[in-house]
């Protein structure tokens, strides 16, 4: 039985809602993804309304005040309200602006036919969740998928929490921050990579580090290192930043070891899409996580460092070992495949549909 899966998100993070769309059509669904924004790093777009948001240094700002407000509250579930008259005041002129190009864009799109709508992020068109709303009296079922900073900073819209019929992250830490949570891998399709080298030069180390947020992936904790290794051993150190995606793939995909995120006191830990690029690509790939995240995700193939002098050790195995990294680069290319190809996650996703009386 085919179906159809109309995706919102507030813009295509890392490319994973897009990946989503890609997986539904891959089996034959249709499926459409409207973004409220455009992504700054150059990601697909499907349908994008192209609404302004504020990405000055100020906005930056307050958006990362309010996300480190929240880290203190750990395994505590809460949700989004204004902080401020001004901030209520701004969504409440964003909705006036929003309302009729919305409604038009289901009107002339067909969006009522879609038969289940998943918000990617768990966020409407606007913060008073009107349209879901509109659709949930249809009889909609709707889903909400959670990313990111979705619920460490922003919080749980409670309009949408009461109208989903399925709650879906691929973030660990997100599981003990909003109960009812189903845990699904990023859905990945590696032919998207460019080709990769058949036989890489082990002997010639290439680190890599390629953060959209030198805060949140801890990047001057990885600096520090690389600077301190650098005196003792030779190797090339490439740090890819406000570069096209296509450009970042390319490089990267010379590279011998990568470095995901190291700290996570801003970010949450565990990996993303960077991560699961790296991997694909055959690349030993280092990231912060928990030990508890450590020893739930099932055969794990990162290698851990949660600080400075983790961080250190782990470069220095690798440098001083080349043949470990042939070796852990292709069990970490068998990993990807196994538990995030299109083929694994739509089958888990299909079983959830089924669980939950959406399918």
């Amino acid at each position: 039985m085919s179906y159809s899966v109309l995706h919102i998100a507030p813009e295509n993070f890392a490319g994973v809602p897009h990946d989503f769309k890609r997986m539904h059509e891959r089996f034959g669904n249709h499926s459409r993804l409207i973004t409220l924004h455009r992504n700054p790093l150059g990601f697909e777009e499907d349908i994008c309304c192209d609404f302004a948001i504020p990405r000055s240094r100020a906005a930056k700002s307050y958006r990362i005040h309010h996300s480190l407000a929240k880290q203190g509250r750990k395994n505590e579930e809460y949700f989004w309200e204004p902080h401020s008259f001004l901030e209520q005041l701004y969504f409440f002129l964003q909705t006036k602006m929003r309302v009729s190009t919305i409604e038009s864009m289901i009107h002339t799109l067909n969006l009522d036919a879609f038969d289940i709508i998943q918000y990617d992020g768990g966020l409407d068109f606007t913060r008073d969740s009107r349209f879901a709303k509109r659709w949930k009296s249809m009889k909609k079922p709707i889903v909400n998928c959670y990313y990111g900073s979705d619920l460490r900073a922003r919080g749980i819209i409670k309009e949408m929490d009461d109208f989903a019929d399925l709650n879906i992250t691929s973030e660990f830490d997100h599981l003990a921050l909003k109960s009812n949570l189903e845990y699904v891998f990023y859905p990945y399709d590696s032919s998207e990579l460019p080709n990769i080298p058949t036989e890489k030069d082990y002997s010639r180390i290439r680190i890599v580090h390629s953060p959209t947020n030198r805060l949140y992936k801890g990047t001057e904790v990885i600096l520090s290192v690389i600077e301190k290794l650098q005196k003792s051993y030779a190797f090339e150190f490439l740090l890819l930043e406000n570069m096209s995606r296509a450009d970042v793939l390319s490089i990267k995909s010379e590279c011998t070891i990568s470095i995901d995120q190291v700290g996570g006191i801003h970010g949450g830990t565990g990996y993303g899409k960077a991560g699961i690029e790296s991997l694909a690509m055959g690349i030993p790939t280092i990231t912060n996580m928990t030990s508890e995240y450590a020893s739930w995700l099932p055969e794990n193939p990162f290698l851990i460092a949660n600080d400075a002098k983790s961080l250190e050790d782990q470069l220095i195995h690798l440098i001083e070992s080349p043949e470990q990294c042939k070796a852990i680069g292709e069990q970490g290319r068998d990993w990807v495949q196994r538990y995030h190809s299109y083929e694994q996650v739509n089958q888990h996703l299909e079983s959830l549909y089924h669980k939950y009386g959406i399918l």
